[in-house]
């Protein structure tokens, strides 16, 4: 019984965000995002500092909120994707790409620099950490969880630099969502080349992107079905191809194929023109965020473990100025630059929010596509610094 009652929370969490993201301008401009890890983050610390459940309970909640994040993700990608017109990817490609490579290459330079910084501020199992690191910041958890089951780090580990990734990041992405990006638009003061130049993704540049009203239509509800229905079978085809190539569930080959397919669907003008798929997408990853806040675990930080925090503050705030630094040589625009930071530190999922509070959809698509370029190379990146990391010990 309690176990279902915190699953019915997780699960009515994204339709309570919806309604009040719809009656508070406060909540817009926060994000839904940040509202459905907040309320995560809540449940979480009743959960870890009262006795309400036992542990084989526990247990229990923690497997279906692995499924719900397993499920959500993947499903919500494709229904973001489908309204995506790529021809703008093309013309922003140079510029996304640089600020692609340039965030890989600072995350890279600046991970070698603060492990030698605190190799011998004694922290245990070091190199995991940094390779974890590694893949967290270019693409999100599941390149984190990947490497860390690869590299057998103990859990413990796992869980606690998670739990101080999110202390380190969610400021940052509250930051970016609540206005800091005009920070950034002055830091990098330069005209993006396709926004004038092309009518359409100026109208696309002005549209909000998360209008959740009349979903329900009679016009829309059966398209909307149909919209999801395909994103089933998509992650149905990636699970197949994943077992085939790799003989198991292998959720990197299981991402790229639902994202391969997905951009492939957008180029079909019926498919694109289905109405309020983003807005769907958005709802999983809703789900998917309030799952995953619910895993935070307070209890995992003592005062022994805080030069992990301290390791990843250095970690962060290098990054970022050193990516800000390298967009400006190569003449990145701010917008770009906030969505490639969004995309690689957080993953294509927390994009949306940022892409929305800049009222600058056309930049969507390449976050979302230096994000997914992050879920491809994280993990090589993350092992390859590991091994190194051995060495240097």
């Amino acid at each position: 019984m309690k176990v279902a009652l915190f699953v019915a929370l997780f699960v009515l969490t994204p339709f309570f965000v919806i309604y009040v993201y719809q009656k508070s301008k406060i909540i817009q401009k926060v994000g839904t995002v940040i509202v459905a890890y907040a309320i995560g983050v809540l449940a979480a610390l009743f959960l870890t500092l009262t006795p309400f459940m036992s542990e084989p309970e526990m247990l229990s909640l923690g497997k279906i909120q692995n499924w719900i994040m397993n499920i959500s993700v993947p499903i919500a990608i494709p229904l973001m994707l489908f309204s995506s017109d790529f021809k703008l990817w093309t013309k922003s490609l140079p510029k996304a790409l640089a600020a692609l490579l340039t965030g890989i290459f600072s995350i890279v330079v600046c991970i070698i620099v603060t492990f030698f910084i605190f190799r011998n501020k004694g922290i245990q199992e070091l190199p995991g950490i940094s390779a974890m690191l590694t893949g967290i910041y270019s693409g999100g958890t599941m390149n984190f969880f990947a490497i860390g089951k690869a590299l057998k780090v103990s859990e413990a580990t796992m869980t606690l630099t998670l739990t101080f990734q999110m202390i380190v990041v969610f400021p940052f992405v509250l930051f970016l969502t609540g206005g800091g990006y005009k920070l950034f638009r002055k830091l990098l003061p330069f005209h993006d080349p396709y926004s004038s130049a092309d009518t359409n993704s100026a109208v696309i540049g002005s549209v909000t992107f998360e209008r959740y009203d009349r979903m329900l239509h009679k016009w829309v509800f059966p398209r909307l079905m149909l919209a999801l229905l395909i994103a089933i079978i998509f992650f149905g085809i990636g699970v197949g191809i994943s077992i085939l190539i790799t003989g198991k569930l292998n959720e990197l080959a299981i991402i790229l194929t639902i994202t391969t397919l997905s951009i492939a669907a957008s180029f079909s003008k019926r498919i694109r023109n289905l109405p309020k798929t983003f807005e769907l997408g958005m709802f999983f990853i809703l789900l998917f965020c309030v799952s995953a806040a619910g895993k935070f675990d307070v209890t995992k930080i003592d005062t022994s473990v805080l030069n992990i925090l301290y390791f990843l503050i250095v970690f962060t705030l290098m990054t970022i100025t050193m990516h800000v630094a390298l967009c400006r040589v190569f003449k990145v625009t701010g917008d770009l630059y906030c969505v490639a930071e969004m995309g690689l530190f957080c993953s294509p999922p927390f994009i949306p929010p940022v892409v929305s509070a800049m009222s600058n959809r056309k930049v969507l698509i390449s976050g979302v596509a230096i994000g997914l370029a992050g879920y491809a190379v994280g993990t090589y990146i993350g092992v390859a610094l590991y091994y190194l990391f051995q060495t240097l010990l």
